[in-house]
């Protein structure tokens, strides 16, 4: 399992998760978007480090989140 954790984007504390591109079962290959958030400086895109199956959303959309939180898990393909 692979915890994915919200990034710390420019230097703010906490980003709003706007939407979430994939859901809990979907297949996920390396470097496919799994969530768009936004912070008070940027919006960007969080892409699955690796290839698996979505096991979990923590938060769901509108979610404000700090950084380094857990927001997804991801069970990973062999």
């Amino acid at each position: 399992m692979v915890d994915i954790n919200m990034p710390n984007l420019d230097g703010v504390t906490e980003a709003i998760i706007v939407k979430w591109w994939k859901k809990v079962g979907d297949a996920v290959k390396e470097k496919d978007v799994l969530v768009e958030v936004m912070t008070e400086k940027v919006n960007t895109e969080i892409e699955s480090p690796i290839s698996g199956i979505v096991y979990e959303i923590i938060y769901p959309n509108d979610s404000v989140v700090k950084v380094g939180e857990i927001i997804a898990r991801i069970e990973q393909k062999d």
